[in-house]
């Protein structure tokens, strides 16, 4: 009865250190500033092809700040209406137009606008790379659909530098 209990207690001693070794370390993609700067460039060079001015706000995996791109003639507020944007699109995991109609008719979700920092307005969009969600990117000083396609060309230029970089 010795030699079965022995087993018992090493299956167990390799079950309790297989199952630590995941939990020791996690790995995340990381948006580097250079990747940053160029998807804002894009972003905010879209607008302003269009006619209007614009701010651009880059935000990390985690909602913070790494790049803010104002025209000298944007309003002030729009800097800030573009970091809630791409906040607000890190954090649910989408565009934020579509964020907006999902909340709009769903009274059950509706509250969700009232968390500090979230802005259902259309212009912020994530930023993927490897199929996770690496940012998010904003663009607030022109109408919410010029905004959400100058949001999708930052992020569309985002897309073809992770590529080329074999993500």
């Amino acid at each position: 009865m010795l030699v079965p209990s022995r087993w018992i207690v090493a299956a167990v001693v390799l079950l309790g250190v297989s199952s630590a070794q995941p939990q020791g370390v996690v790995t995340q993609r990381i948006l580097a500033l250079p990747a940053a700067r160029a998807i804002a460039e894009a972003a905010l060079a879209e607008c302003t092809s269009r006619g209007f001015r614009t701010s651009v706000v880059v935000v990390d995996r985690a909602g913070n700040v790494l790049v803010v791109l104002r025209h000298e003639l944007a309003h002030p507020v729009t800097v800030e209406m573009a970091r809630s944007k791409a906040y607000t699109a890190v954090v649910f995991r989408g565009s934020t137009i579509e964020f907006q109609k999902d909340t709009a008719n769903d009274a059950a979700r509706l509250p969700q606008r009232d968390v500090p920092g979230i802005l259902a307005l259309g212009g912020g969009v994530p930023i993927y790379s490897g199929g996770e969600i690496i940012g998010g990117v904003a663009s607030s000083g022109s109408s919410q659909t010029t905004d959400d396609e100058c949001a999708k060309a930052g992020a569309a230029k985002g897309a073809s530098l992770l590529e080329s970089q074999g993500e």
